[in-house]
């Protein structure tokens, strides 16, 4: 139901865009948020944004670099990273997230910052 795409290989320094296309779901109703995780560790919320604010939430490494927006009429999210660094390097995944607390997982996309 969440298709993510976008990653790569890529310099660092360098630029990158997600986009998490939400299928069969009501998108404007969930809360959309990027992940990321690399072999063995937890899964990290990255980036967040709201329904219907739209506010958003980066965690404090991106903050700066990566952008998160979403369009309503696409029932797309997307993330744009800017200024990557080798740390950045993991598997990152799209969450769709209703205010009850039911979520949905994207199928997780590479990407690899090379130093």
């Amino acid at each position: 139901q969440l298709q993510a795409s976008g990653g790569g290989l890529v310099e660092a320094g360098g630029s990158l865009g997600l986009s998490c296309k939400v299928y069969g779901l009501t998108f404007r109703n969930y809360h959309m948020g990027w992940f990321r995780q690399a072999p063995g560790q937890e899964r990290e919320l990255i980036a967040a944004i709201r329904r219907p604010s739209g506010a958003t939430y980066y965690t404090d490494s991106v903050k700066g670099r990566f952008t998160i927006s979403r369009d309503n009429a696409k029932n797309t999210v997307y993330l744009q990273m800017n200024g990557l660094k080798p740390e950045d390097t993991d598997v990152y995944y799209c969450n769709a997230l209703l205010p009850s607390g039911r979520s949905y997982w994207g199928q997780g996309t590479l990407v690899t910052v090379s130093s």
